[in-house]
């Protein structure tokens, strides 16, 4: 009897393990349905003076059938692996004064300026020095004091309804004196070093390294401290409304309404309702239907499921009720969005920057 109970209770304990490890955070799920993507690597030898540009990206690109793309969502990396430098940011006053294990994140829309100082006036963009590239190794500068840079850019699934650049902050500092980075120092280093070495499949490595570096940096910004979080960031970590939005992410076929969500906030409708609009810029039932859809355009793309088990797997009974919403958010209809999708892959081009 003794051993039936014992053995019923190790059961119980294991369908709650689980149950627990099964949930879905609302990062994971964000990411891993943005298709983040590294590419471009590549490291910067500078030698003072020294200074370049990173320009705002908004043109489109035109493919070589001649269709112009909208640009991917972007972000991009910087990191000093030696020496110091200055890096000014659109939006933000003064210079920021950057050293070894110092890397940060920036998104498309916002423009920067590196250099050995404040005093330097930049005379390159970034794109025009990676063209001159050899063995993703640029050299530049005047043959002073050296500094070494390993930069590179990420790409977000140009299909997102949501782009990356309204969920993330414009711009993150990782210095290396702070809290919880020691991962991101290593990665850091084994990036730098695969930048430095070279060998048969450092470009791959370095590629899974950096998508690696993406998670972290976001990780050290999030342990930084609450008050630097704004907006998508901020909700996922408000006690309350985070609660709402794991509820969300991990149960996307579950009818909820703006009652049932505020209850599993614990708060009243009205006052989860207004905190919601206040740090995400939308209702809680438009950001459940953006993310299903967001979701739908990722499993029609799979072409391995019906409409119907596209529609039930993302909340909605009936294949007409979810392609009516699909369309409305969308902007185009199931069939359409699929053919898109296949000339989209057939003329993906490049987008160049750090």
């Amino acid at each position: 009897m003794a051993a039936d109970e014992n053995c019923s209770g190790v059961l119980i304990f294991c369908l709650f393990v689980q149950e627990r490890e099964s949930k879905l955070d609302p990062i994971t799920d964000i990411f891993r349905t943005m298709h983040v993507t590294a590419f471009g690597q590549h490291r910067l030898e500078a030698t003072a003076p020294w200074g370049l540009i990173q320009e705002k990206q908004t043109e489109e690109k035109v493919t070589p059938s001649g269709k112009k793309n909208p640009p991917a969502d972007l972000a991009h990396f910087a990191m000093l692996s030696r020496g110091n430098c200055w890096l000014s940011v659109e939006g933000i006053s003064d210079p920021v004064p950057l050293t070894g294990g110092d890397c940060f994140l920036l998104g498309r829309d916002t423009s920067i300026v590196m250099r050995d100082s404040p005093r330097t006036r930049p005379r390159r963009t970034f794109r025009e020095l990676g063209a001159t590239a050899n063995n993703n190794v640029i050299h530049y500068g005047g043959g002073g004091a050296p500094t070494t840079i390993v930069c590179g850019s990420f790409s977000f699934d140009r299909a997102s309804l949501k782009p990356i650049s309204q969920l993330l902050p414009s711009f993150i500092l990782i210095t290396a004196d702070q809290a919880r980075t020691l991962a991101l120092h290593n990665t850091v280093q084994a990036l730098a070093s695969e930048m430095a070495e070279q060998a048969p499949g450092s470009g791959v490595v370095a590629t899974r390294l950096a998508e690696v570096l993406f998670i972290q940096v976001l990780r050290a910004h999030i342990a930084s401290g609450p008050e630097r979080n704004k907006g998508w960031l901020r909700a996922v970590f408000d006690p309350q409304l985070g609660t709402a939005l794991s509820a969300i992410h991990d149960s996307m076929n579950t009818p909820w309404t703006v009652e049932s969500l505020a209850e599993a906030a614990g708060m009243s409708r009205s006052a989860f309702a207004a905190r919601f609009k206040e740090l995400l810029g939308q209702t809680p039932l438009e950001y459940v239907t953006g993310w299903r859809m967001q979701k739908a355009m990722q499993l029609l793309e799979q072409r391995d499921k019906k409409l119907i088990d596209v529609a039930r797997l993302v909340g909605y009974e009936s294949d007409a009720a979810f392609s009516k919403a699909f369309k409305r958010v969308v902007g185009a209809n199931t069939g359409e969005y699929i053919k898109r999708g296949f000339e989209r892959r057939g003329n993906a081009g490049t987008s160049e920057g750090l």
